[in-house]
C-alpha cells in the first residue's frame, strides 16, 4: 500500500518565513483578462537534460526522466537550492524501487529491444512524483501508473510551478492512456491503493469561496476508482 502526501500549506509557511515581505502567491487566478497567458521558461539559460533510463520491476519499458538543468553564475542559488555552479548537479530526478520523483519536464517510454522512445505527453506539465503500481499490477494483469503533476498555469503567472494546482493522473507502463483522473481546479491532497479492493483513492479540494487559495472555507471532495475497471471512472463517496 503507497500512500502519497502533498503539503502545499507547508511550502506557503517556508517561503513567507524566509520572505516576509513578499505576497504569498494564489493557487488559483480568476482574472479573466490572463486566462490566455502563455506559459514561459524561468530561465534562459535552462538546458533540457535527461537521466540514465529506470526500469520498473517485471516491465519490459524503459523510463527516462526528462527535466531542466539549470546553469548559474557562481553564488546563486537555483530553484532547487543547489548553492553554486561549482556544486551543479546533472541530476534531476531521484527513484526508488517503484517512484520517481523530481520536477520534471516530461517522462519518455522505450520498450525494451526497441529504439523508439516515445513522450508521456506533448503538452506542458511539471512531473512530481510518477508511481509503478507494482502490487496491484500483478493482481489485475494491468501494469499502471501514477503521476502527480502540474498541468495548468492557475495561478496565470506564466509559469508551472509548485505555486500551481497539482493534479493526478494514471498511465499505463508504457505511457499510452495518459488519463486525467482529478477535476480541474481542485488540488490534490494525498492518495491511497486499497489492494484488496483493487481500487485508488484519493482527496481533492475545492476553492470553493473563490479567494485564490486552500483554506478550512473550502470543500473537501472523496473519491476512488476501480483500476480492475477499463475505463479507470471515478466514483464519489462521503465518509463524514
Amino acid at each position: 500500500m503507497r500512500t502519497s502526501h502533498f503539503v502545499y500549506i507547508g511550502i506557503s509557511l517556508l517561503l513567507l518565513a524566509s520572505c516576509k515581505e513578499e505576497i504569498e502567491k494564489p493557487k488559483v487566478t480568476y482574472d479573466a483578462s490572463k486566462v490566455g497567458r502563455e506559459l514561459t521558461k524561468a530561465d534562459s539559460t535552462q538546458i533540457k537534460i535527461a537521466d540514465l533510463p529506470i526500469q520498473m520491476e517485471g516491465t519490459n519499458y524503459l523510463i527516462h526522466p526528462v527535466g531542466d538543468l539549470s546553469v548559474y553564475e557562481k553564488g546563486t542559488k537555483n530553484r532547487y537550492g543547489s548553492s553554486s555552479v561549482n556544486d551543479l548537479s546533472f541530476t534531476i530526478s531521484n527513484a526508488s524501487e517503484y517512484e520517481i520523483t523530481g520536477f520534471l519536464q516530461n517522462l519518455k517510454f522505450q520498450k525494451i529491444g526497441s529504439d523508439s522512445i516515445k513522450a508521456l505527453t506533448d503538452k506542458p506539465v511539471l512531473i512530481q512524483t510518477a508511481t509503478y503500481l507494482k502490487t496491484i499490477s500483478d493482481k489485475i494483469n494491468k501494469q499502471i501508473m501514477v503521476y502527480s503533476m502540474m498541468d495548468m498555469d492557475t495561478n496565470k503567472d506564466g509559469k508551472l510551478d509548485v505555486s500551481d494546482i497539482t493534479t493526478l493522473y494514471l498511465s499505463e507502463i508504457s505511457g499510452d492512456k495518459l488519463t486525467k483522473v482529478s477535476p480541474d481546479l481542485q488540488e490534490l491532497i494525498d492518495w491511497n491503493l486499497i489492494e484488496s479492493q483493487k481500487r485508488l483513492y484519493f482527496r481533492t479540494v475545492e476553492d470553493t469561496n473563490k479567494n485564490g487559495k486552500f483554506d478550512s472555507k473550502d470543500v473537501v471532495h472523496y473519491n476512488y476508482i476501480d483500476l480492475a475497471d477499463k475505463d479507470w471512472k471515478v466514483e464519489s463517496y462521503n465518509p463524514i
